[in-house]
């Protein structure tokens, strides 16, 4: 219950990159553009993927999957960044506040789970190739990819849930781009101690141990390449694991500095440079190494374009 001099904050003030003043054109131009190309690029990989017989593969299926989450990362978040450069700040109500904040830490949960799925993957292509094609079936990619969804959508309710009964009866002003955890805590006049208790117990099962899955499943997959006798058979598999790993990389490198980065003080420049790294570059990147690195999605392209 509320006492009687507090009042429940139904709306707040993004302020996004604040400082920017006279260079607040070029870089809502330069952001832009970037917001458009992840568009595209994560569109043409789905499309691409959907009507090319040649990529009707497991690999390519899971990669339609992170293109499609990287798309719902970019647009609930860009626009509204966007917005805040261009207008100095962003009104953003509670409601929507909350929605923001729910399908991104859906979709970042999602992601990192459908990056220990194709990791997955390329241990069966590369250390059990005999038996590939039988395990990796078309109910088991539509399980595969099904449970990620599932589980970045149901478990971050546990925190999103406890947030949005949060009493925020103060300063109604998020000095960042986007509605985070952090920032939310940080205005909340409840006790927010069980959500942070949460967070750290979630973060063991959520990040943790996808990212040492995929770190073991690597480690089979170079003791494998490294027995093939022919040097081509190796190139050939290390090239189909590179582009995987730059991608994991990128992402586990900017959310892991993200969250391990304080949120306040001198910091807080920081965390907001890391956060742009991860949400504007991190789904531009992913299309970008897929498409340059491999050959099929090339051919792919070249036939979309002639017809």
């Amino acid at each position: 219950m509320f006492s009687m001099n507090q009042t429940r904050v139904m709306e707040f003030i993004l302020l996004g990159f604040g400082n920017l003043h006279s260079f607040r054109i070029v870089f809502f131009i330069l952001f832009l553009i970037i917001f458009l190309f992840t568009i595209m690029g994560n569109l043409l990989i789905i499309i691409l993927v959907s009507t090319n017989v040649q990529l009707q593969s497991p690999m390519y299926y899971f990669l339609c999957h992170l293109s499609f989450s990287d798309l719902l990362i970019s647009m609930n978040i860009v626009p509204n960044m966007l917005s805040a450069i261009l207008l100095g700040k962003r009104i953003i109500t509670f409601i929507g506040c909350i929605t923001q904040f729910y399908f991104y830490s859906g979709t970042t949960i999602t992601e990192c789970f459908l990056l220990s799925v194709m990791s997955y993957d390329r241990y069966l292509a590369i250390c059990n190739p005999l038996r590939y094609s039988s395990i990796m079936d078309f109910n088991h990619q539509i399980y595969l990819s099904l449970w990620p969804w599932l589980l970045g959508f149901t478990l971050n309710l546990s925190g999103v849930l406890p947030i949005s009964n949060f009493n925020f009866c103060h300063d109604n002003i998020i000095d960042h781009f986007y509605c985070d955890l952090f920032p939310l805590q940080q205005l909340s006049c409840s006790d927010t101690s069980l959500v942070e208790m949460e967070g750290i117990l979630f973060s063991m099962p959520l990040f943790i141990l996808p990212c040492g899955f995929i770190i073991i499943t690597y480690v089979y997959i170079f003791l494998t390449i490294v027995k093939i006798p022919s040097t081509t058979g190796k190139q050939k598999a290390f090239s189909t694991c590179s582009s995987h790993l730059i991608v994991v990389g990128s992402f586990y490198g900017t959310l892991t500095a993200k969250y391990m980065i304080p949120s306040v003080g001198q910091s807080l420049i920081i965390n907001k440079i890391i956060s742009l790294l991860h949400i504007l570059l991190t789904p531009l990147f992913n299309p970008i190494i897929y498409s340059l690195r491999n050959k099929d999605i090339k051919i792919a392209f070249r036939k979309l374009l002639t017809q």
